[in-house]
């Protein structure tokens, strides 16, 4: 008797629906906002917000059901879409640290114009017309009129409340003053410029667009989405097994929110993606290497290294190549060194200094808390001491970084912006199912030898992270590490998860597909659930 069921039939009346109706019940949240601010624009930004929800679902299950398209083409749809809507319900500023970012970027986008970028004392220069976005963070007199009193502490979007879309919907992206240069308190980020040149890019179209701030945030923050997009869509469609799970990885909110970011978490994601992929497709896929393959990780991880150098741990993923793929041990001794002498070089032209100094240090003062700090003799000196506080820490702060890779604390590390616990779970189980064999003749590639390699990197990099930060960040008085994030982890997670295949547990069926649909329709009622918080946040 034929089987009449098809994959994708009954999520297709699932998915747009449930988003639907769960649509109308966060509307009465976007009501009582209404109510109580008047601002009735809530309501048009609202059903834009739902119709585009509902659009993403039903493009997102036509490619997966009915075209059978491949995985590559479908992120390319839903992950820039899925991102201009998170772009748009997180505005701009919203994203951690995304301040910083926005003035490193800023600054390079005047370096590309040709005119001033900073002062003599490297204050960022911005236009005056720009200057309601960094509102406590001007000189005083400087862009405000000379009151004798201090300058407001305000910077938008920092917390998200109504007031943000206010004054995003009264202010609108066209210009609202003259280019006259002002400069700001808010220092740069010390890294490579490279982490800013798709933002750069954007802010400089908007210049010259005569656009005002706010058409500036979101052209800054559109052209870092687009380089993301298109350094994935590149790495997914050279990766010979893991599609799905990679795409997964990039379907969590979190991952969602920072690369429709100005943060330079964007381009170290879009990098660590690239530099697995291609790294997998030349060890299990390619018939060789080519030179231009390995120009290619070479330039990702000059430009990869200077942002966060743990991730260079990632180079270890280039020894699951076979030496026989180079054409002999002398090509794959002169590879290996192209790629770490471009690392090196890049590393010495930007971090130098601050390498010289964590490594020098016999004293450490943590500024935040106004306490000393751990340095790395004093660690190295007490490893037993070190090896407790990581243990503790795990212990204690395992599920904040679960929790926090995935979707909690979205915005400026904003507690009240938070994922419902029930999708993080889901969508975990979703990457742990996608990950398993399923029937057929599916390969397990990595042997036990290679998994245990893995397994070190990845550990590698994630207690890199934590030491830094230990370091840099914890007061001597924690007996934990403090200020690390759940997302730090996410550029090494897609190949941890893809070591979980096995010959043990294989799946009676592939719903692999189905569950990349469920992630896309929980992404929309998240998009519509955050409307919601924050038109309520008066």
């Amino acid at each position: 008797m034929k089987n009449r069921y098809e994959p994708g039939k009954f999520v297709w009346l699932w998915g747009p629906v449930v988003v639907v109706l769960l649509g109308f019940w966060h509307l009465l949240d976007v009501r009582a906002g209404v109510w109580e601010s008047g601002d009735r624009f809530l309501y048009v930004w609202y059903s834009f917000l739902m119709v585009s929800s509902i659009g993403i679902t039903v493009a997102a299950g036509w490619l997966l059901f009915r075209k059978k398209a491949s995985m590559e083409r479908i992120f390319a749809v839903c992950g820039l879409f899925l991102g201009i809507l998170y772009l748009t319900v997180l505005p701009p500023l919203s994203a951690p640290d995304e301040v910083s970012h926005y003035i490193s970027a800023y600054r390079l986008s005047s370096v590309l114009l040709g005119q001033p970028a900073a002062d003599e004392e490297g204050r960022v220069y911005i236009r005056e017309q720009d200057a309601f976005i960094l509102d406590g963070s001007l000189e005083p007199g400087e862009g405000f009129p000379e009151t004798g009193e201090e300058v407001g502490a305000s910077v938008l979007g920092q917390t998200l409340t109504e007031q943000t879309y206010r004054t995003i919907h009264d202010v609108g992206i066209g210009k609202q003053g003259d280019n006259e240069l002002v400069t700001t308190i808010r220092t740069p980020v010390a890294t490579t410029p490279v982490a800013y040149l798709l933002q750069a890019l954007g802010i400089a179209v908007g210049r010259l667009l005569g656009l005002g701030g706010i058409g500036l945030l979101y052209l800054g923050r559109l052209g870092n989405l687009m380089f993301y997009v298109a350094a994935v869509w590149y790495g997914m469609k050279r990766l010979p097994f893991g599609k799905e799970i990679l795409f997964g990885v990039c379907l969590f909110p979190m991952t969602l929110h920072l690369t429709a970011s100005f943060s330079y978490d964007t381009m170290i994601l879009a990098l660590s993606f690239l530099f697995t992929a291609v790294c997998l497709d030349l060890a299990y896929g390619a018939g060789s290497v080519r030179k231009r393959d390995v120009v290619l990780l070479a330039a990702v991880m000059a430009a990869l290294g200077p942002c966060k150098m743990v991730y260079a741990v990632l180079m270890g993923l280039c020894l699951l190549i076979p030496v026989k793929k180079f054409g002999g041990r002398r090509a794959w001794i002169l590879s290996a060194v192209l790629v770490l002498a471009a690392y090196g070089a890049a590393m010495v032209l930007v971090n130098s200094q601050t390498i010289a100094m964590y490594a020098g240090e016999t004293e450490s003062y943590v500024g935040w808390a106004e306490e000393s700090g751990y340095t790395l003799g004093g660690l190295l000196h007490d490893p037993v001491n070190m090896l407790k506080i990581f243990y503790n820490t795990v212990l204690l702060q395992g599920e904040q970084y679960h929790t926090t890779m995935i979707g909690a604390s979205l915005g400026n590390l904003d507690g009240v912006l938070n994922v419902p616990y029930i999708l993080i779970v889901s969508m975990t189980i979703g990457i742990l199912l996608m990950a398993m064999k399923k029937p057929g003749t599916e390969t397990v590639y990595f042997s036990v030898k290679q998994k245990i390699w893995i397994w070190f990197l990845c550990l590698a990099c994630a207690g890199a992270t934590m030491l830094s930060m230990l370091i840099a960040w914890t007061p001597a008085s924690s007996g934990i590490i403090l200020g690390v994030q759940g997302r730090y982890f996410l550029p090494f997670l897609p190949v941890l998860v893809m070591t979980f295949k096995n010959n043990w547990v294989i799946l009676q069926k592939n719903r692999d597909r189905e569950i990349l649909f469920f992630m896309i329709c929980a992404n929309g009622y998240v998009l519509l659930r955050l409307f919601s918080i924050v038109s309520i946040r008066i």
